[in-house]
């Protein structure tokens, strides 16, 4: 059996007897994957903290003739989602990144478009986190994120913008590389184009709407929100950063990607619970 190398994000763990653990990962050369980590809860030295959701690692790991999961040998810390300080927003992001990874990605399928997201999405979160950062002395020892959504200790200050931004970017791109999103330029009934004061979507259709085909239950996309989405569609993520980015910014945004990535998983995603709860 070979050894493969891969860049890779971990999703999910799980364990399993004793002292393994099921590792869910994605990796950019081969895709999603689950695997046995041996003795995970044990072995400092092949795992140490490199276990924790949204880690960007190096992995490697061996196929096994007829057997669905991997053998996990070892990862090593490329980023840490704890080397900066980590607040319950900034948890409940990460767990949203991990949940809709996990659950929408077919295994064995190479994603690059997929993977440099993530990687760019992670990067602004960790920016963002490290730039609110205190200079002297705020340090978060025995913080452990486990499963999707995670308690976290908070950071003795709160961040100043919060990860919305990320979260917003990550959420269309998504919905859009995934082949969720119509042309957000035009309404997905009667094909006109859309102006920015009339656009609405609704939790039961895909696309946006005019005016003259807007439902009873339909939700009103900002002109903001709007404008916002087709902006990120044409820009990287990092060009966004210098904006100011309050919670509301782009709110009906990630509202409408988001019932759209759940109504194509048909079921609800327990992270977008908490991101609601949190009034993102």
């Amino acid at each position: 059996m070979p050894v493969l190398c891969s860049e890779a994000v971990v999703l999910r763990t799980w364990p399993v007897q004793e002292a393994d653990l099921i590792v869910s990962f994605f990796t950019r050369d081969y895709g999603r994957m689950k695997g046995v980590a041996k003795s995970a809860l044990k072995s400092r030295k092949r795992f140490g903290g490199a276990l924790e959701p949204m880690t960007l690692t190096r992995a490697w790991f061996a196929e096994r003739p007829h057997q669905e999961l991997v053998r996990l040998d070892q990862l090593e810390i490329v980023r840490s989602p704890l080397s900066a300080p980590v607040d319950h927003a900034r948890m409940a992001v990460l767990s949203f990144f991990a949940e809709v990874l996990d659950e929408i990605l077919p295994e064995h399928d190479p994603q690059d478009a997929v993977f440099r997201l993530l990687v760019s999405v992670l990067e602004q979160t960790h920016a963002q986190a490290a730039a609110a950062q205190p200079e002297r002395g705020n340090s978060q020892s025995g913080l452990r994120a486990s499963g999707l959504v995670s308690s976290a200790v908070q950071s003795s200050r709160p961040l100043s913008s919060g990860p919305w931004m990320a979260l917003t970017y990550f959420s269309l791109w998504m919905t859009r590389l995934m082949g969720l999103l119509p042309d957000l330029g035009r309404c997905i009934v009667c094909g006109e184009a859309l102006l920015a004061a009339e656009v609405s979507f609704n939790s039961f259709a895909d696309g946006l709407f005019c005016k003259l085909h807007r439902t009873t239950n339909a939700t009103t996309l900002s002109a903001d929100s709007w404008q916002l989405a087709q902006r990120m569609l044409r820009a990287p993520a990092a060009s966004f950063a210098g904006e100011p980015w309050p919670r509301r910014r782009g709110q009906e945004l990630r509202r409408f990607t988001l019932q759209t990535l759940e109504r194509h998983l048909e079921r609800k995603l327990r992270s977008g619970e908490a991101l609601a709860r949190l009034g993102g």
